[in-house]
């Protein structure tokens, strides 16, 4: 049985509040959808990751639920910083694979391409982050858009109501970010 948006936004504000009892009803209701984000966030990594999704939900979830300053205001705002927790885990995982000292740097001699895709697509990620964190010096919301977007597999309607502006605007933002980023990433290699 679906669970209505109301429902999860009540038991958000009522876990916010204090209330333990709610934060064990919330989370089978929200499962699912964060299951669907972090495959999302997995579809754009190498096929042969060595981080399972489910890895990831375990370790947003960690997260979610040690957040004790967050007054949560409705299902997009948890889902929100369900999208901003899985991106930054992953860009800290990519750049711990990458380091010198953990053989990341080392040229890798194997029967196949694989290690070497996989080295690519990390350094990928990192690009991708390096210039997400200069666009939002220049502008915050443009920065969560692509992340919302792109990380979080969030639809323009979903990124509008995470950020409380119109969907005209996400699609503006989206498409000013995307050539930003492109011209960012471009002048880096």
């Amino acid at each position: 049985m679906p669970s209505s948006d109301d429902e999860i936004t009540g038991l958000l504000i009522n876990w916010s509040n204090g209330d333990q009892a709610a934060l064990e009803k919330l989370l089978p209701l929200v499962e699912r959808e964060l299951h669907r984000l972090a495959h999302s966030y997995m579809r754009h990594e190498d096929p042969d990751h060595t981080l399972q999704t489910t890895a990831l939900i375990n370790e947003t979830y960690l997260r979610l639920v040690d957040q004790k300053r967050v007054k949560w205001q409705n299902r997009a705002h948890f889902f929100g910083i369900a999208a901003q927790i899985m991106r930054r885990f992953l860009c800290n995982y990519a750049r711990d694979q990458n380091r010198a000292k953990r053989g990341g740097r080392a040229i890798h001699v194997s029967l196949s391409s694989i290690a070497i895709m996989a080295s690519e697509k990390a350094k990928e990620l990192i690009a991708l982050d390096e210039a997400l964190k200069k666009l939002a010096l220049v502008d915050e919301r443009k920065s969560r858009v692509v992340e919302l977007r792109y990380y979080g597999g969030l639809s323009v309607e979903e990124t509008a109501e995470v950020l409380n502006i119109s969907p005209v605007t996400v699609l503006r933002d989206w498409r000013y970010a995307r050539a930003w980023l492109h011209r960012e990433i471009g002048n880096e290699t």
